[in-house]
């Protein structure tokens, strides 16, 4: 029989008896592996006289693949909700991949462990990795960084990671809602934030509090209210917060479209009119503020943008001589104006009375 002329990280893990993820961690020298654990591994890859693969050739020459990870930890952002917004990301990373010779796949994990997400991409016969960080802790994100794929994030950022990111300028995007809200002469200004563990949720409350105090603005901490990520979580939360006696602000910045959507249709349970009553501000410019009534006035990033730029990126990796230093890009957003807000002018109505059910209270 011929001997194999060459081993993989699969043939290592195999001969030491760990998973493939372990192997790459501990060949790239990452990870909190035990010493035990490493010598084990060091020693069957030495045993195979395993070489690793430092450059890889052309795309043209070889009919290269790379694989979109679509992640969805707990499912309260990466859901149906916010299929139009994955699908721009695949569509500016498809037309990409298209011009640079790359077959582009798109692979979804729903509720897995970033360890079995890890081994499965470790062993991928693919030429690199974008991955959707949305729902990704920084943990997780060394994880699948410690795998040693070439490997792009988009939807999330860490500044302190060694990984390379392409996300939305969450403070230049805040900025434009905070100032916006001020041009519209909005005295108590809140923020609708959200509990799930998201990277991009944690950005934009950090930028809401420091826009604030930029453009001079006195936040009151009664007026920050935070919900659930889904539409029905938020109106839920927001109608047990009316119900509790929540002291609303005159307009409100909601960390995005979905959750400005179940917080609308709470206050207007509550005989709450938009925006005669309060204004509201969304994130993302998703297709159905754009028709709801009245339409709503959101950021928009370009997410084509996004998956673009992360295709050029992986493509650098992937024919790079030698390790490059991560790359970090922030894609600028722009406010889309329309009625939710309120013109320019209009008058301010006085706290009042809401009712619901025959209940008052007041906002």
């Amino acid at each position: 029989m011929k001997a194999k002329a060459t081993f993989t990280i699969r043939d290592i893990a195999g001969a030491a008896g760990v998973s493939p993820a372990t192997v790459s961690l501990v060949l790239n020298g990452k990870g909190e592996i035990s010493g035990i654990t490493r010598a084990r591994v060091l020693e069957a890859a030495a045993r195979l006289n395993y070489v690793p693969r430092l450059a890889r050739p052309r795309p043209e020459a070889s009919g290269s693949t790379i694989r979109f990870l679509k992640i969805a930890k707990h499912g309260h952002t990466v859901n149906r909700d916010h299929s139009v917004f994955v699908s721009d990301y695949i569509d500016g990373m498809s037309a990409e991949a298209t011009r640079r010779g790359y077959a582009l796949e798109v692979v979804s994990h729903e509720g897995q462990s970033m360890t079995s997400v890890a081994d499965m991409i470790a062993v991928a016969p693919v030429s690199g990795l974008i991955a959707l960080g949305t729902e990704m802790s920084e943990s997780d994100i060394r994880i699948l960084q410690g795998v040693g794929r070439p490997i792009v994030f988009i939807d999330t950022f860490c500044d302190i990671v060694e990984a390379n990111f392409v996300n939305m300028n969450n403070e230049d995007a805040v900025y434009q809602v905070m100032a916006r809200l001020r041009q519209q002469g909005f005295e108590r200004i809140g923020f609708v934030a959200s509990h799930v563990e998201t990277t991009n949720f944690d950005l934009r409350e950090h930028a809401f509090h420091r826009n604030a105090a930029r453009l001079g603005l006195t936040i009151d901490p009664a007026h920050i209210l935070s919900v659930e990520s889904t539409f029905d979580g938020a109106h839920l939360d927001t109608v047990k917060a009316l119900s509790d006696g929540l002291t609303l602000a005159d307009g409100y910045f909601c960390t995005n479209d979905v959750i400005a959507y179940g917080f609308i249709k709470a206050l207007r349970e509550f005989g709450i009119r938009i925006p005669e009553d309060v204004g509201v501000i969304g994130f993302d410019n998703l297709p159905l503020g754009a028709t709801m009534e009245p339409a709503l006035t959101t950021i928009d990033v370009s997410k084509r943008k996004i998956g673009n730029l992360a295709v050029t990126i992986l493509d650098d990796l992937i024919n790079a001589a030698e390790p490059q230093r991560p790359v970090k890009i922030l894609v600028g957003a722009s406010l889309v104006t329309r009625a939710s807000d309120r013109g320019p002018g209009d008058p301010r109505p006085a706290p009042r009375a809401v009712r619901r059910r025959g209940v008052a209270q007041t906002a």
